[in-house]
């Protein structure tokens, strides 16, 4: 990319946006003075990018159609082939379409990036690779990512293997699909507000929100940097301990990656529950529009905790609701300048996809594209940020400390807390001529239990625990200390083999 100077009336303009009132002389002024900072500029597009190698070969990829991509799940196939050995051979794996895969297209659901493709592998895919993975695909997720329900993607909606005509939970749609319905052993997913945790839920999989950076997030789409997470989804928690193992761990660019404690997690699988103090949090069930199936499913699962051995007792954290309005001050704001007002985040050190900066930087002249999940979020944090001026924003990132300090109290009581992964099960998909208000309510009225948790950081893990009306999926989301995702595994692991899953039916049903 070749740098150029501004003309006169190029800086004038700049400068009225900037509130700045511009003489042309001073323009001209300006523009001899900024010369040799042009020269500056020049050389560093005349550098070699620095971006991760590729290691493993790639054919062709392609859309799958009809039998083969029967719930909309797939946005693409293709066949990458890891190393001959390694923890993961003979696992097939499908890629959130929010990863960098090298050669693939990357769309985040979005028309506005339909073309795009990465020219470098996020260091996760690698990981993967190296243990010996097979990489089948990638899986729809949700325009932009911001939706936790499965009407915005612009491949289409993806419907649960388990509900036909129902969400699968997003904004991971495909990724908790296709581990429901046994087309791959794991996929990965992102998480901003339960994006890992709600697929798995109302999938009736397994899906884990590590610590915060944990998993790098390197040449992943995000939205602000302080609440992206990258975690597994998988069939069974000894299959989702393995895959975070492999996943963890420090990359060598992602500047959120700092003091990690990094564990064994397939030591803690087939450990007993017995000992676990485990504090049932109040304010996690009877929400406005709980379920009461979900509510019952969840408090019958603590139950089973207590039978094997584990202290079951109720716990107040007055905190919790206030978790919703802090996550949407920093989430809505934060995408805004994250996504679209500065194309990528600016405020931590790592891999910049450059081709796709300069896609997010056109975004404005197709805004019209958005959905009203994406519109709505975007004119709420612009309206903040213009008459506010981050005041919302920044006292929300200030707040989650006394959040995060309610949580530690009540885990400073209990090795873990457990409460309901979403308050319903699996809703209906909205038609495409749906009003806003339909397809507002859809995407969003998951993330009461799960966004708090990407605002404190702590691990988190959905599984299974029953079916409700309508022969649905129920969530049980268990939540730790900061890097004791072990103790997370040994507890899921441990309710798991007492006999909850037999009553799933087999995967894939419908």
């Amino acid at each position: 990319m070749s740098f150029k100077m501004p003309s006169p009336d190029q800086v004038r303009s700049l400068g009225d946006g900037l509130g700045l009132e511009l003489t042309e002389d001073y323009a001209n002024s300006f523009i001899n003075f900024i010369k040799p900072f042009a020269e500056g500029y020049r050389l560093i597009a005349a550098l070699p990018d620095d971006v991760p190698v590729i290691k493993y070969p790639r054919g062709a990829y392609y859309r799958p159609e009809g039998d083969e991509n029967k719930y909309g799940a797939w946005i693409a196939k293709t066949e990458i082939k890891g190393a001959k050995t390694g923890k993961l051979v003979g696992k097939k794996v499908a890629i959130k379409d929010t990863y960098a895969l090298a050669g693939v297209p990357l769309t985040n659901g979005a028309s506005v990036l339909e073309g795009f493709v990465p020219e470098f592998d996020a260091p996760v895919i690698t990981r993967l690779l190296d243990a010996g993975a097979e990489i089948v695909g990638k899986s729809v997720c949700e325009y932009f990512s911001f939706s936790g329900g499965a009407a915005t993607s612009i491949s289409g909606p993806v419907h649960n293997p388990r509900a036909w005509g129902h969400t699968p939970g997003g904004s991971s749609t495909g990724s908790g699909a296709l581990v429901a319905a046994g087309e791959v052993d794991m996929a990965t997913g992102g998480d901003q507000a339960g994006s890992i945790r709600i697929p798995a839920s109302l999938s009736g999989v397994v899906g884990i929100k590590p610590t915060w950076g944990l998993v790098p997030y390197t040449g992943i789409m995000g939205m602000d940097p302080t609440i992206d997470h990258a975690g597994p989804l998988t069939a069974t928690v000894a299959e989702n301990a393995l895959f975070l193992e492999v996943m963890a761990g420090e990359d060598g660019y992602d500047s959120r990656q700092a003091n990690l404690k990094v564990d064994a997690y397939s030591k803690a699988i087939g450990q007993s529950a017995a000992g676990l103090k485990i504090g049932v949090v109040k304010e996690g069930f009877g929400q406005y529009d709980s379920h009461p199936d979900v509510d019952a499913g969840v408090r019958a699962a603590a139950k089973l905790l207590e039978s094997l051995g584990a202290k079951v007792e109720e716990v107040s954290i007055p905190w919790h609701p206030i978790g919703v309005p802090i996550w949407a001050a920093i989430a809505l704001e934060g995408t805004l300048h994250a996504m679209v007002t500065s194309a990528l985040p600016r405020n931590i050190e790592g891999v910049y996809p450059l081709s796709l900066a300069g896609r997010l930087g056109g975004l404005k002249d197709r805004a019209n594209e958005l959905p009203d999940t994406v519109k709505v979020g975007i004119l709420l944090g612009a309206y903040t940020d213009k008459y506010y001026h981050g005041y919302y924003y920044f006292k929300a990132q200030n707040l989650r400390r006394r959040l995060r300090a309610a949580y530690e109290t009540a885990l400073d009581r209990y090795d873990l807390l457990l409460m309901p992964t979403t308050r319903m099960m699996a809703s209906k998909i909205p038609p495409p001529d749906a009003p806003m208000e339909a397809l507002m309510q859809h995407s969003w009225e998951q993330i009461t239990n799960t966004c708090p948790f990407n605002i404190t950081h702590h691990p988190a893990i959905s599984l299974p625990c029953g079916l409700g009306e309508g022969g649905r999926p129920i969530g049980l989301m268990l939540v730790a200390k900061h890097w004791q995702e072990s103790t997370l595994y040994r507890a899921a692991d441990a309710f798991e083999r007492a006999g909850h899953w037999q009553n799933m039916g087999p995967r894939g049903n419908r």
